[in-house]
This record gives structure tokens, sequence and C-alpha cells, in this order.
């Protein structure tokens, strides 16, 4: 009897001291099955989360083409289990040392049409590939060439296109013809590609090659930088030698800050997302959101969501280029200011707000994953390319999809853009500058669960974060963070957007009588992936948008 106690003892010591060091098993949730095969097939090799995140990262560029790529750009948010750092890798794009902020308007100032869309000319300097050196070299354990094999494989011998990129190539196919070398790769034959279609990538599988073996060098200098220097040129964009040799990796402190006791850690600038994200938990933080209320919750959140966007407008940028007020807008303070001006029986028009602000456009099509590995190590990573298919440009011979992240600047004054997003002098076009984002890669922690989530969508990234984090506060897992419905509020243009079925009538009808409006989407929006870890059952649990074709795995 006395052993069988002592081996209990002894099981109960060591479940608890894995407890504390990880959760001994890994969880992915990554926007595409094929990129959450290859992080698991890193981790299988001794790699940790940093390692997997940079095969995640890899292969979503090949099989995402449409989301995200080597030409674009992101922000990884990391924890390392052994000393607990946690840092915001800023792997943003940057603007060509040519830039200037008037470079997409005409004569008359008014926006060129597609200028800062489509071509060589609308693509800021990626970042990408300088992330994953700096992730493999600061926090990994493998060697690039074994984390960029899975998506160096999937781009060498392709793959069965879903039907995600069969829709996005069928609807941007105009514009791929306009660069041959984009045409030849992600068209058939000039034409739509129909199901079935097989995507070979086997110039970008040289140049993740190059990457692999030289690091940072095999991307920014040497063949890969030439080919994509005179293919940027020949397509009348404007980069220098320089404007590829300069990019570097920033390492930032990540924004932070309290709800109901949640401790929330997110985006620092240049991305928005946490300052707006963690603004509109504090003006919410005075409210009661009450699930047999739903009518004055949403009225609340809507609310909140109109001043801290508003907030976006007028102040955030890249803190390298502007004075960002950050303290005051994390202020819990400041936030009971602005909820004192909530009303509950009436919404306030936008236009009684300052409205001193300027275009800036942000793409949808965006990707992201969730890791945690068997120690305990974090990374949840928003990444974009901007548009569908970034600028739909590719240098010939690179095999890279550049992006077309120029648009994420304030390019005319007063003018809104096609998601009616409007940006703040913050955030007008600088040589070397890093445009305004809405990433907003997000880790949540209580004494007993850790939670990473983030989504796709562009100007409603936040919105999205903000109801998945109310979820995470009444208790949810990650399969109703990922499915929530819902819905969004920008400041401008002062409509309530929401995906068919995420308001009922009565709702609407509610809402409307305290001054909002409405327009419903076509379509539902976003590709949210989530992972939890349960540290007092030591569980993993992982969850994939239903809206999307990604895959969730715990192992």
């Amino acid at each position: 009897m006395s052993k069988l106690i002592i081996s209990l003892a002894l099981s109960a010591l060591i479940f608890n001291v894995r407890a504390a060091e990880g959760p001994g098993h890994a969880a992915i949730a990554s926007a595409h099955p094929l990129a959450t095969r290859a992080g698991f097939e890193v981790l299988e090799q001794g790699g940790n989360a940093f390692d997997a995140a940079v095969a995640v990262s890899a292969a979503l560029a090949v099989v995402e083409p449409q989301s995200s790529g080597i030409g674009g750009g992101g922000f990884w948010l990391l924890r390392r289990a052994s000393d607990g750092k946690t840092v915001m890798l800023d792997g943003r794009e940057t603007a060509p040392s040519e830039a200037r902020p008037d470079m997409y308007l005409d004569e008359y100032g008014e926006p060129r049409a597609q200028a800062s869309l489509v071509g060589a000319f609308a693509a800021g300097v990626p970042g990408l590939p300088a992330a994953l050196v700096h992730l493999s070299k600061h926090y990994g354990r493998l060697p690039l060439q074994k984390t960029l094999a899975p998506a160096i494989a999937l781009a060498e011998s392709g793959f069965e296109a879903g039907e995600r990129y069969i829709k996005a190539a069928a609807a941007h196919q105009a514009e791929l013809k306009q660069s041959p070398a984009a045409a030849v790769i992600f068209l058939d034959q000039g034409k739509a590609p129909a199901p079935g279609f097989r995507l070979l990538q086997k110039d970008l599988a040289e140049t993740l090659k190059r990457i692999a073996k030289q690091g940072g060098d095999g991307f920014y200098r040497g063949q890969t930088a030439a080919m994509l220097l005179q293919g940027v040129r020949d397509g009348g964009g404007i980069w220098q030698d320089k404007d590829l040799q300069n990019y570097r990796v920033q390492e930032r402190t990540p924004v932070s800050g309290e709800y109901r006791g949640i401790r929330v850690i997110s985006a620092a600038p240049p991305s928005s997302g946490g300052a707006v994200l963690l603004e509109a938990l504090n003006i919410l933080s005075g409210f009661r959101l009450l699930p047999d209320d739903p009518l004055g919750s949403k009225h609340v959140i809507i609310e909140a969501e109109r001043r801290a966007y508003h907030d976006r407008d007028l102040y955030l940028g890249d803190p390298g280029f502007v004075h960002i007020p950050l303290t005051r807008l994390l202020s819990p303070d400041y936030a009971a200011g602005l909820r004192a001006s909530i009303r509950l029986d009436r919404a306030l028009p936008s236009e009684m707000l300052s409205t001193s602000a300027v275009q800036s456009h942000q793409g949808d099509n965006t990707t992201h994953f969730s890791i945690i590995d068997r120690y305990g190590d974090l990374v949840t990573a928003t990444l974009s390319i901007n548009s569908v298919f970034g600028s739909c440009f590719v240098a010939a011979g690179s095999g890279v999809l550049l992006n077309d992240e120029m648009d994420d600047f304030a390019v005319a004054p007063g003018r809104p853009n096609s998601y009616g997003l409007v940006g703040g002098n913050a955030n007008a076009i600088a040589p070397g500058k890093r445009m305004l984002s809405s990433m907003t890669p997000t880790i949540l922690e209580t004494q007993d669960r850790i939670a990473l989530l983030g989504t796709p969508g562009g100007s409603r990234i936040v919105s999205m974060v903000l109801l998945g984090v109310l979820d995470f506060a009444q208790g949810h897992g990650p399969e109703s963070w990922v499915s929530i419905q819902r819905y969004h509020h920008q400041y401008l243009p002062d409509v309530v957007e929401y995906e068919p079925g995420a308001l009922n009538d009565e709702e609407v009808q509610g809402l409307s009588r305290l001054g909002h409006r409405f327009k419903q989407t076509a379509k539902p929006y976003g590709d949210m992936q989530a992972v939890l870890w349960d540290k007092k059952k030591n569980q993993l649990s992982a969850a994939s948008d239903p809206r999307g074709e990604g895959v969730a795995e715990v192992r």
C-alpha cells in the first residue's frame, strides 16, 4: 500500500512539473491544412514553436499566395517558456527610399485609379523573409534548411489548389495578366484555373532554397535581389538596392492591459490592432455585458469600437516617424472619459467626433496562425500581402508575388477608400516608413488559461478579435471564439457592418431606434485561428474558423 501511495505521489509530482513547464503536447491552428502539417513536421524533428512558426509562415506563402507570401510581411507575437520573454517581431513592409506623400495622386490631387493597388509601383519592401531568418536565428532550434523544407517541397512539387484559391484567381485574372510572370504561375494558360488545378511554383522554390542556404542575403542581396530590382524597375516601380539591403526586422514590446482579470497582450504600432483592442476593452470594462440583454450589450460594444477606431485614425502610425500618445490611449482613466460620452439610449453620430483624417486602405486578404508547443512556447502571427494576390506582380525568375501594402498608407486627404477606412497624417507616406496595420495577433492569460487568437479581415480584424476576447471572458473555448457571429463599426463610415445571421431582425430594429445604421455583408468574413491551453487541466484545444479551409490539431 505504501508503494502505491509513493507511486501516486510521484505521478502527481511529474504531472505538476510538466504542467508548470508546458502542456506536453503541441497545438497548431492555421488557415490551410498543408501549413498545419508543415508545422507538425518540424515539431516532430525536434523543433520548437518558433521553428514551427517559420515552417507555417513559409508554407502559407506557398499554399495561400492570394493571402500572404515572402513578398509581404507580418507580425509575430512570441513568448518563450524558458525565460518568459514576450516580444513582437515587426516584419512589416517599408516604403521605398524614393517614396513621397503624393506619389499616388494626379495633377489635381486625386488618387490615380489602381496606382497603389496593382503593379510594381504599389509594392513596399518585403519584411517576411527577414522575419523568418530572425525568428529562426534568435528563437528556433533547427536550421532554416529544415524549417523551410516543407514549403520548398510544396512549391517545387505543387499541390491541388483549393476552392478559395480558384475563386480568387478567377476574380483577379485581369490584374494577374498585367504581369506576365504572375499569369504564368497563377493562371492556367492565361485563363482562370478550374477545380483540380495544380499550382507549381518552381521559381519560388529556388528563392526559398537561397534563403535556406544564405539567410537574409538569399533574398535581400545576390541573385534574388537582382531579379527583384530588375523586375520592379521594368514594371514601373521605384525600389533601389539600398531599400532591400537596409531592411531590418524590429523587435517591439507588445501593448498590454487587463480586462476583467484577463491579461491581454497584443500587437504594438505600427499595428493599430493592440491599441484599438485595449482601448475598446477599457471602455467596455465599465459596462455589464449581460447575455440576457443582447441589444444593450451590442450597443455599447459598437459605441466602444466607434471611439477606439476614431483614435486609430487620428494618432496611430509608425512609431519611428510619429509620436503616438500610447500611454494615454491605453489608460483606463482616458477610457473612463470616453465611456462617459456613451448614452445607453442613443448612438453618437460619428460626425460628432473630430473628422480630421485622410485616406487609408487595408486589404482583407491576410492569414493567421497560432501555435503552442509541448514546452509552452507560444507564437500567434498575422501575415499579409494586403489585397487579394497583393499587387498581382511577380518579378520574372523570382517567383515572388509582391504586396500592395503601400495602399495601407494614407494617400489622399479626406477621401474614404473602398473599405471606408480613413487614416490620420500620422500614417502619411514617407521613405523607409512602415504603413499602419490592423493585424492583431493576441495572447490572453488568466491564472488557469492561456489563449492565442487572431484573424485576417482588414479593418474588421480588431472587432473580430474583440468579440473573441469577450467570448473568452465568458468562459468559452476556441470553437466558440472562431464561430461567433460578427458585427463591426470603424468610426467611418458611420454604419454597422454585420455578416449574415449576426444580428436578427429584432436587434436591427432595436439598434436602429437608438440611431445606428446597418449594412449586411454579402458573405461571412474572417478566418480566425485559435489555441487554448487549460493549465489547470493541462489540456490543449484548438480551432480553425469554419468560414475558411484551415485545420487545427493537437498532437
